[in-house]
């Protein structure tokens, strides 16, 4: 059985910096593709950064980019997020996903790339 498990998400004010990290069991790691998304009540799930199987491509959701990197330690089974400058906006349950590309540099874009998801960690920015 493939598990994502995220964590560190909590609670932060504006500006702050949040760090999130995902650990895979059941998944050859590195054959993974790597993406977080996020979702707010009442919204969708939309596409926040991915990293393909060995980093050579990285995709940021415009709104997100330059404030957050992702990156992943396939040692470790390990995808991380790091968040800064965060704003109220970024509230939302962050998911960590993978997906099994077809070509090796691809990286997920959209939720229906990912074929396992985790349970989710939530992150509030506070004004």
């Amino acid at each position: 059985q493939v598990q994502l498990i995220e964590s560190g998400g909590g609670l932060v004010q504006a500006g702050g910096s949040l760090r999130l990290s995902c650990t895979s069991s059941g998944l050859i790691f590195s054959r993974a593709a790597m993406a977080w998304f996020r979702q707010a009540p009442g919204r969708e799930r939309e596409f926040v950064a991915s990293i393909s199987q060995r980093s050579q491509t990285i995709v940021y959701a415009d709104c997100v980019k330059d404030r957050f990197s992702i990156s992943r330690d396939n040692a470790k089974n390990a995808v991380a997020l790091q968040m800064n400058s965060l704003t109220p906006e970024a509230t939302a349950v962050y998911f960590c996903a993978a997906d099994l590309p077809m070509f090796d540099w691809y990286a997920s874009r959209t939720p229906s790339d990912s074929d396992f998801w985790g349970q989710g960690t939530q992150v509030t920015v506070s004004s």
